[in-house]
Formats: C-alpha cells, structure tokens, sequence
C-alpha cells in the first residue's frame, strides 16, 4: 500500500519543467513563458516603501478593496458597474485555478478542458476529485476549437469549460464570433464558464475578446500581473465575475488556500495600475517585434509550419522529422544549444509541434533560430 495520497500519485511533473531541468546555463532559453521585462519601477519602489509603512500583515481574504476597486474598474469597457465585491485577488493565477476548480467540481463531475493545454489544468481537475474531459484545439482549425466537438464530449456530469484565449501553449485567439459561438454551446448546456485570460494585455493588431460582460452569468474570469507587468516571482493574480453569489464562495475557499495575499505587493500592484498603466502596450509592442521574427524565421525552415498568432508569447509550430517525436526532436535541440518545449508536453495533440516562447531578445531569438534550423537540416538529412 502506497503511503502517500491516491491525489499526488495521480498527477506527475509537467513535460516543460523536465525539459528545464535538463538544460544548462548556457542554452538559449525559449523554454518557461516568463516575460524578460523589470515590473515598472514605481511598482518596485512601492513594493519597498508600503513595506517601510508597515503593510507586512494579514489582509482581508479578498484582497485590498482600494486595489479590488481598481481591477473592477479596469474591466468597465466589458461590463460597467462592478464593484471590489466582484473581485478576489489570489496568490498568482495558478490559484485562482485550483480555487475555481475547488469551488465549481464536486467528485464525479467533469470539466471540459482544452488540448493543447497549460499544464496545470488537468492535474487541477485530479486533485478536485473531478475528471478532466480534453477538447481538441487543431494547428488546422488555427487552434479554435470546433462546437461539433465540443457536443461530442459533454454529457449529464460536465458542469464547467474552461476557455483560454489568448492561449498558452498555442497562441491561439478569439474573434468575436468565434467567441459567441462558444458561449452559447455552455449556455446551451448550462455549464460554468472559467475563462483563462492572463494574456489579456498582451494582443496585437485588434482589441482582446473576453467573455466578460456576455450576459452569462456563470462566468468568472482568470487574470494575473505576472505576464502583462513581468511580476512572474511575485505571484499575484485575481478572480472576477459578475456573479456576487459565486464571488462568495471563491473568497470562502481562498481564505482555506492561502487565507489572504501578500501585503505590501499589493499596494505596489495598485501604483503600476494607477502610474505604469501603459506598461503592459508597450510590452505587447516588444513581443509582437518578437513574434514576427520567430514566425518569419520558422516558416522558412523546411518541414517546419508555424500560424502567426495574434497574442500570448508563444508559437507552437508543426515540426516534421520524420521517425522522431517531438520529445525526441526537442532533446536534439537542446544537444545543441536551444531549450524549448516538445508538444506532447501539453497533451496527445500536441505531438508534431514544438513550444518556442519568444521570451528573450531578437538578438537571442535569431541566434537561436539559427541553431533551430542547423538541427533540424541534420536531423531531416538523417532521417
């Protein structure tokens, strides 16, 4: 007999850390989705003088209502009239995750997932005592998935989908009616709406689609600082909804996940959205630089087919060696100098594509591109 829980037997280290933890310190990293990118100065210096003013304490479980008020009014282009009641901050959007799968899936239950996928959700799901249900988001369909599928998979169990646009891992995004048409398969079948939008900030070209203020009412959104004000280390996220009475019981399960968070940082949260509000465009004008480059440069490569996405971090090209799995593929490139993610990593429909976050600078990026292509001409010529 095992003497540790069924809950942590079941769930494994993800394929991205594996692929991490093997690499050395020189490598060109197109690995983690971690912005290269200070958070804001103000935010910094914020950070320390609300430390020097004592704010080192416990925190109401929701959070700081001056900062609560603020993120509640930052979404009034969706849906005017929230207020700090609609919002819960939470230690990073990783626990907004698992509090929303704590809140909405009783054991038995199941949630609609997509696939590819951020690794963290399914094993979420597990430790709920919920199943996790994969829908396909195919290179083919620009990784939209398709409603057909989405009928396919849910049954009289399914009480949530989690949507994740822009996406990690695939870059993936919505138009609007792409969007509508997956908000009335869940009003359809009447499921909670979990709606992953930690890249909100970081689109390019058109305006972010979210599924706030739809008119659903069993909708709550993900978002978090780490990507869009390069606050990765200090793991601070939120949840928000129109809906008070679900508002309710998340604040209730985040007080037993981490009881409140952090003080200090979220007075320096505050300052950057009140006096770096901007910081998030130009990061997006960075990484959009980044991705036309990275785009350009793997489309070029032969065997290899990449979409140009409209948002996130990452591209999450179609690569062929023939005889080789993606894992096996990203290996050959780490011998050589390049980490970047094999798509099994982010499940079955994943194989064939390799996960490059555009991460470090275009002079990186074209080094890097460089070794990509060496790699991939021996390894085509050997196949």
């Amino acid at each position: 007999m095992s003497q540790f829980s069924d809950r942590a037997m079941a769930i494994q280290p993800t394929g991205v850390r594996k692929m991490f933890d093997l690499a050395g310190d020189d490598v060109i990293s197109f690995g983690l989705g971690e912005p290269d990118f200070q958070p804001p100065q103000v935010a910094i210096d914020a950070f320390y003088q609300a430390m020097n003013d004592g704010h080192n304490k416990y925190t109401t479980t929701a959070g700081l209502p001056a900062l609560r008020r603020k993120i509640a009014e930052s979404w009034s282009p969706y849906l005017e009239g929230m207020t700090e009641d609609n919002v819960c901050m939470t230690m990073s959007g990783t626990n907004a995750l698992l509090n929303l799968f704590m809140t909405l899936i009783n054991p038995g239950k199941n949630i609609l997932l997509p696939e590819p996928y951020f690794p963290l959700y399914g094993p979420d799901a597990t430790l709920v005592g919920g199943e996790a249900k994969y829908y396909p988001c195919l290179f083919e369909h620009e990784f939209i998935p398709q409603i057909s599928d989405l009928e396919s998979m849910v049954d009289q169990n399914t009480v949530a989908i989690l949507y994740n646009f822009p996406s990690n891992p695939t870059g993936g995004t919505l138009d609007i009616q792409q969007r509508d048409a997956l908000l009335e398969f869940a009003q359809k079948h009447d499921l909670w709406i979990i709606s992953d939008e930690v890249y909100d900030r970081i689109v390019f070209d058109e305006e972010h689609v979210s599924f706030m203020g739809t008119g659903h009412d069993k909708t709550l959104i993900v978002n978090s600082f780490s990507k869009t004000f390069a606050m990765t280390g200090w793991r601070i996220g939120y949840i928000i909804s129109s809906n008070l009475e679900a508002m309710k019981q998340v604040v209730k399960i985040q007080y037993y996940i981490s009881a409140c968070s952090n003080d200090a940082m979220q007075y320096a949260v505050l300052e950057a959205m009140e006096k770096a509000n901007d910081f998030p465009s130009m990061v997006a004008k960075e990484f959009e630089q980044r991705c036309h480059l990275i785009v350009n440069r793997l489309n070029a490569m032969p065997g290899v087919q990449c979409h140009r996405p409209k948002g996130a971090i990452y591209v999450f090209p179609k690569v062929d060696v023939p005889g080789m799995n993606s894992e096996e593929v990203a290996l050959e490139l780490l011998k050589d100098g390049v980490l970047c993610s094999p798509g099994s990593a982010f499940g079955p429909s994943g194989e064939g594509h390799l996960r490059f976050a555009y991460t470090i600078s275009l002079e990186d990026i074209a080094r890097g591109m460089d070794k990509v292509e060496g790699t991939l001409k021996r390894l085509q010529s050997n196949a």
